[in-house]
């Protein structure tokens, strides 16, 4: 492996300084390059240079004037640690193609450079146009809860998937399922399948709360609101009696009773009002209420 770096050292090129970019400029004696006629250049700062490679060039890195223009000489190492530094910076996010290319500015052919990105393992993408920084390049885990917010705008997380990140339910859920206002549809991308089942506007809104984490946030039904996706998009239920209500939580979703009685009752009836399978839901309040 040191071989293999060694080997990338010395890959020394030469670049215009009129053609440096202020894009990862650090600090005072900081050497910023770009990428450019298919030559990969280098970020560094002169400091950072080791003795061995200092002693490979018999010289420490710096501006040289040389028929009257200024050049630099650099390594594509130094440039592949700059470029991971503000790729690092983005986090779990998911975002644009342009987002991406915009980190090189200096390129004209900046979806060029994110398919690169893609090859090399750096990004992954998530449909056309959407990526997501890979975790080892951003030290973030992925929030698939997040990935469903942007995948498919605008929707929510919802239903089993909601149910157990609350601890409601028992059973693994492998499908990031949500509602949107838009035409349902599903997703199989590299971190998953996600599922997106239609709502009406009216329903959308009631319900939904913001979970906010480190250095994000993403939309997700509270437990009310999963429970009652959940009633609405399965087609086999149907709640007419209170038992018909112990039989599906205990039986089909093993749902504990007590939690259930825990929950706010307000959103059951607001969602009863604008939500599909009206009447189950209203069984489920007369249960709450007994």
């Amino acid at each position: 492996m040191r071989k293999n770096v060694r080997q990338v050292l010395e890959t020394i090129v030469v670049i215009p300084k009129a053609m440096l970019s202020p894009l990862f400029l650090i600090k005072e004696h900081s050497i910023v390059n770009l990428e450019a006629t298919n030559k990969v250049m280098a970020c560094t700062n002169q400091a950072s240079w080791s003795p061995w490679l200092a002693s490979k060039l018999q010289k420490q890195p710096k501006l040289v004037q040389k028929n009257n223009k200024k050049f630099v000489y650099c390594t594509s190492f130094d440039y592949l640690c700059g470029m991971i530094m503000d790729l690092e910076h983005i986090g779990n996010i998911p975002v644009s193609t342009a987002t991406v290319a915009s980190l090189f500015p200096e390129m004209s052919a900046g979806n060029q450079k994110v398919l690169q990105l893609e090859t090399a393992g750096k990004v992954i993408r998530l449909k056309r146009g959407l990526y997501v920084i890979a975790p080892k390049v951003s030290r973030v885990s992925l929030s698939t809860e997040l990935i469903a917010n942007h995948l498919y705008a605008p929707s929510y997380v919802s239903r089993q998937t909601a149910l157990r990140y609350y601890g409601l339910i028992p059973e693994a859920v492998y499908t990031t399922q949500s509602m949107t206002i838009k035409h349902s549809r599903h997703f199989d991308t590299p971190v998953g399948r996600f599922e997106y089942q239609m709502i009406s506007r009216e329903a959308f809104s009631v319900g939904v709360t913001s979970i906010n984490q480190y250095s994000y946030s993403f939309l997700m039904a509270t437990p009310e609101k999963a429970l009652c996706d959940l009633i609405a998009n399965s087609p086999n239920v149907n709640l007419r009696y209170l038992k018909d209500v112990e039989a599906y939580l205990e039986g089909d979703i093993r749902m504990d009773i007590d939690d259930f009685l825990c929950m706010d009752v307000g959103v059951f009836e607001r969602y009863a009002q604008v939500g599909k399978k009206g009447k189950s839901i209203e069984t489920l309040i007369k249960y709450m209420k007994k």
